[in-house]
């Protein structure tokens, strides 16, 4: 067997996985909440929603990063020569922050690009109720299913 148990990229793709399933059952989530500050409005005294629906959703996007951060600073660490351990190890940190710069750059096109007439769109300014968060979501799951059969690919061609 191996020493680690897994292996690296066994742990990162289970990241992804678990990631992405954190991401749909976020898209879910969302709906439940709409449909409740529905009946809020319509229903006086109806409507609340308990943060405990947000408790898998957030489980399972730690569970996700303990699997991929540990996952890819191992992968590094270990496959990368020894002179360059930090270089690697900055490399992975340089593309977690590329990747806050694109999620910034992705709501703001979809803010644009969902941008309706009457000023709605799928992450409005002033009542997150009237947007369409859960399609934002599902819009992000589908990413990172397309990320996680890219991901596969790699790693199964990787020596």
């Amino acid at each position: 067997g191996l020493d680690r148990g897994i292996t690296f990229l066994h742990r990162m793709g289970i990241g992804f996985a678990i990631s992405t399933l954190a991401t749909l059952v976020a898209g879910f989530v969302e709906m439940k909440r709409k449909h409740y500050a529905m009946q809020a409005r319509t229903m006086p005294g109806h409507g609340s929603l308990s943060f405990v629906w947000l408790v898998p959703q957030y489980g399972l996007h730690g569970v996700a990063e303990a699997f991929m951060s540990i996952g890819h600073l191992e992968f590094f660490y270990d496959q990368a020569p020894e002179s360059m351990r930090s270089t690697a190890t900055a490399l992975f940190w340089t593309a977690i922050s590329l990747g806050n710069y694109l999620s910034t750059f992705l709501v703001t096109v979809v803010h644009k690009v969902t941008a309706r007439k009457d000023g709605s769109n799928w992450l409005p300014d002033d009542d997150i109720n009237k947007g369409k968060l859960e399609y934002f979501y599902w819009l992000i799951t589908g990413l990172q299913v397309l990320n996680f059969v890219y991901y596969l690919l790699c790693a199964k061609f990787y020596t």
